[in-house]
């Protein structure tokens, strides 16, 4: 075996080889530069304590400030600011007439069908509104409860609300509490009655000697320029946000909504007896002092669906009729005028359900009679 230092990988290479050097004369490489050294930086003296407290007093630039971002924006025409709904609990304002008491109401459910489905969250706001303006005045009362259904919750439902099995095992509303925010109160809103009141009165029975009022069908929401009326785009229409489909929240909401004049919303109300200075709240007091007539264009010929869809009128399968309400009775001496003119072809008669807010949006029935149609009104 060759000697370690003479294998032919390790010899040593010779610098003058076109292969094995480095390709370049040494004495052709660069004298080198001297490089002159930094100097040590002289020791400074510190500052004197007096003047670091000058320097920490000096003025600091202030972080901008939100709401006047805002308003900058809102000023600009290509901009519109939306802010989130703080929820109000005192309205600082005297009363300028008597009040009536108003219960703010929204329930979660675990389904549509109130014969079928349960309450599992209820909210209430008890306020004292000034009927001479309208507006809210005073402390606002809230309760706010869950109570468990028995059963699981849907998960569609879990999704929509956040509310949770775990949430409401073991819990149930607080009767007693509830009773006496009922106490004494004028008139209940909610902003889908239709659809809270059988659930309600199912639930607590006591809640059907109560006058009720529908904030999404007591308004005329299209003749105030509102392609919507989801409580949702109400609330956007007046430049708020909120965490929508929990009861307090949105009870916080419809509220806020109502307190609005109907101004604001950019149209003056059709409404029978509302005006454009009138808030959502004074037009809804009205309407709980009026009764209502459920018409029923009863044995309707089948051609004449069309005009009555076009009218206004909506069809139920079960009773297999045409039905409208009429807020009013000079809308319904209206009403069965313009079904002899535009329907019947001869003298007829129609059911109509006379309904008070004692009964309206419940799953009970208002008194009943049968109205003369035609120039030659029959008797019964």
């Amino acid at each position: 075996m060759a000697p370690f230092n003479a294998h032919p990988m390790t010899a040593t290479p010779d610098a003058s080889s076109p292969q094995l050097g480095l390709g370049f004369d040494p004495a052709e490489l660069p004298t080198p530069t001297t490089v002159t050294p930094r100097k040590t930086p002289k020791a400074r003296a510190p500052k004197p304590l007096s003047a670091l407290l000058t320097e920490s007093a000096a003025p600091v630039p202030a972080a901008p400030c939100h709401e006047d971002m805002a308003r900058a924006l809102e000023a600009h025409p290509d901009y519109r600011v939306l802010r989130r709904l703080v929820p109000a609990l005192h309205f600082d304002r005297a009363p300028r007439g008597p009040v009536r008491t108003l219960l703010v109401l929204d329930t979660e459910t675990t389904g549509l069908e109130a014969a079928k489905e349960k309450v599992i969250e209820l909210a209430l706001l008890r306020v004292a509104v000034d009927t001479a303006t309208g507006l809210p005045v005073g402390p606002v009362q809230v309760y706010d409860g869950l109570e468990d259904p028995g059963r699981a919750i849907p998960p569609a439902i879990t999704d929509i609300t956040g509310i949770t099995d775990a949430m409401v095992r073991g819990q149930r509303l607080d009767e007693a509490l509830i009773a006496q925010m009922m106490a004494g109160v004028d008139l209940v809103v909610a902003h889908n009655a239709g659809f809270d009141r059988p659930f309600v009165e199912a639930r607590l029975p006591e809640f059907a000697r109560l006058p009720w009022a529908c904030s999404f069908a007591d308004l005329d929401w299209k003749a105030l320029g509102q392609s919507s009326a989801k409580l949702e785009n109400l609330a956007l229409a007046c430049g708020w946000f909120y965490d929508a489909h929990r009861a307090e929240t949105d009870c916080h909401a419809l509220l806020a909504v109502l307190a609005q004049p109907q101004a604001r919303f950019g149209h003056a109300s059709t409404t029978e007896g509302a005006d454009i200075g009138a808030t959502g709240l004074s037009v809804l007091l009205a309407a709980a002092d009026q009764t209502h007539h459920r018409l029923q264009a009863t044995g309707a010929p089948f051609e004449a669906k069309d005009a009555l869809k076009a009218r206004g009128y909506r069809w139920d399968g079960q009773q297999r009729v045409w039905g409208t309400t009429l807020r009013s009775e000079t809308a319904l001496a209206d009403e069965l005028t313009w079904l002899a003119d535009a329907v019947y072809s001869g003298p007829t008669r129609v059911r109509v359900e006379t309904l008070t807010a004692q009964q309206r949006y419940s799953i009970r029935g208002g008194a009943p009679t049968m109205r003369a149609v035609g120039a030659n009104p029959l008797r019964f």
